[in-house]
């Protein structure tokens, strides 16, 4: 009879992870969601990232996980989904595929953020931001000039 496997050693906790866990735990976050986080956090940790790499992809990973672009929107039209095509606005409204809570009224051009509309309380004192101009790529302009002729 073979032996049985003896358990894996439990690998040390980084002070980052004991960290998390700590304060997860001050705040009474649930055990499930502490588990959870700190799994995220251990792999962060795993990385070996030094202090200022950390920092940018700490910055990154904020962004991405709450649905923010890491660069300008564009005017793109690949980047915007018109809404009042799929009949979902009674007038013509496009969403950023890239921002959810960036709204255009002219495909992408200029659009304002949801969180400043409601901060405004209309659309008269709402910011409206410029999208950064893509550029053509030059396969493109070679595909419209030759079907233009």
């Amino acid at each position: 009879m073979a032996p049985s496997p003896s358990p894996k050693p439990r690998r040390e906790e980084s002070n980052l992870v004991a960290h998390a866990r700590r304060e997860l735990r001050i705040i009474g976050e649930d055990p499930t969601t502490i588990t959870g986080i700190c799994r995220v956090i251990r792999a962060f940790a795993d990385m070996g990232h030094s202090g200022s790499s950390a920092h940018f992809a700490s910055l990154y990973l904020d962004k991405l996980l709450r649905y923010q672009p890491l660069s300008d929107l564009t005017n793109d039209p690949a980047e915007w989904i018109d809404r009042h095509a799929e009949g979902m606005t009674t007038s013509p409204l496009w969403q950023s595929n890239r921002n959810p809570e960036a709204m255009s009224h002219d495909g992408g051009t200029t659009y304002y953020l949801l969180s400043e509309l409601e901060a405004a309380g209309d659309m008269a004192t709402t910011p409206i931001h410029r999208s950064k101009p893509v550029e053509p790529s030059p396969q493109l302009a070679e595909d419209t000039e030759a079907s233009t002729g």
